[in-house]
């Protein structure tokens, strides 16, 4: 947003304020942790894209908000402005999962992590998967509309590809707790059950009701599984930061914003708008998703900062691959943007294209997809 908000005005000056250092993409993160790709293609440098495209980066982390003053404090001092953009992403709802206590929850977060927060998540499940013996491995699919929908069923496939191609003598569980496959239903079911038949077990309708961190055991209504390791992934919310500014929507399950569900702006101040996956709508909460909202959003404020109306609410672009085969690799996709529908004042997907037999064309396509992004954030 950043950039095209430089586009929209080059006269606004735009400041970043961003906790991390340097940006690892969840999208394709999946293939690193099956040695399809390396880190340098995921990571890149937000200093270079802020010199690239003539904003400020500025590496501090938000604590907390005066909207009245219009000034945002952060762990390195304060920036007053006239428009506040938020994105602050997800954070992981543990007490949905039977989580109670605060050291078990810490023991998951440190030694079962989700995997769907780009960092040391990620390099943790790795270290992971070189280190797995023999035994369960198990993965977990939230209930509700989680980060990237296809993303767990992509790794399961990935893992399991890992796991054949190591030799490790060992399975793959994947516990989900919705009735079936999310999206892609049609592919996923065909790599279960053609790729990875002898070392990928899919659990439908399983809902977690508790997690033992120190025994190794997770636990639904009617069984309980030993694992030898893990990565759960607990149902998501908003980023806490969202709830302790007060912006929550108390309505809503994941604690998301409350705000203009055309415009992104909260319900009361024009002047301060949420993005990305902390936003309620039942938009994709994924890569191309977020990318395409934040060029709309950022045509919106540049009108309002002049004077003018945003006019018609432009709906984003979900473009999602799948990489479902790591030898050759294959890919499946899906692209798709929405429509509201008045009659029931409901978001609904539109223009959907649904390409679902696997191809090492769509593999290709999918580092290109890829590509373009990093090159649009950050050349």
């Amino acid at each position: 947003m950043a950039k095209y908000l430089r586009k929209e005005n080059p006269e606004f000056d735009v400041v970043l304020v961003e906790r991390r250092s340097l940006f690892m993409s969840c999208p394709m993160s999946n293939l690193w942790l099956a040695g399809l790709t390396d880190l340098e293609f995921l990571t890149h440098s937000y200093l270079d894209a802020a010199r690239n495209n003539g904003y400020l980066f500025f590496n501090a982390s938000m604590v907390d908000l005066d909207r009245e003053a219009r000034r945002v404090f952060t762990d390195q001092g304060y920036i007053d402005y006239e428009f506040l953009v938020l994105a602050p992403g997800i954070d992981y709802n543990y007490k949905a999962i039977g989580v109670e206590d605060l050291e078990a929850e810490y023991a998951l977060r440190q030694n079962y992590p989700g995997g769907f927060i780009p960092g040391s998540e990620h390099l943790s499940i790795r270290a992971k998967l070189e280190d797995f013996e023999e035994g369960l491995f198990v993965l977990t699919v939230p209930p509700g509309n989680y980060r990237c929908l296809p993303g767990p069923y992509e790794r399961a496939c990935l893992v399991a590809h890992y796991f054949k191609k190591e030799q490790i003598p060992g399975k793959v569980v994947l516990l989900d707790a919705n009735p079936d496959v999310t999206i892609k239903r049609n592919a996923f079911h065909e790599a279960f059950d053609t790729l990875y038949k002898d070392v990928l077990e899919y659990r439908p309708s399983f809902e977690i009701t508790s997690v033992d961190p120190f025994k190794k055991v997770i636990s639904s209504d009617f069984e309980d599984v030993e694992f030898a390791d893990a990565a759960i992934y607990p149902r998501v919310r908003a980023h806490k930061l969202i709830e302790q500014l007060g912006l929550a929507d108390p309505k809503s399950p994941q604690y998301e914003a409350k705000i203009d569900v055309f415009f992104n702006n909260l319900v009361d101040d024009p002047h301060v708008y949420v993005v990305g996956d902390a936003r309620p709508m039942p938009f994709s909460k994924s890569g191309n998703t977020a990318n395409s909202e934040a060029k709309n959003i950022a045509r919106v404020i540049a009108a309002r900062a002049a004077g003018r109306e945003p006019g018609e609410w432009v709906p984003p672009h979900t473009v999602c691959y799948s990489v479902v085969n790591g030898d050759p690799v294959e890919a499946v996709m899906v692209d798709a943007r929405y429509k509201f529908d008045e009659a029931s004042k409901q978001f609904a997907f539109d223009k959907v294209k649904l390409l679902e037999e696997r191809s090492t064309a769509m593999g290709q396509a999918a580092f290109e997809w890829a590509e373009g992004l990093y090159r649009d954030m950050f050349a």
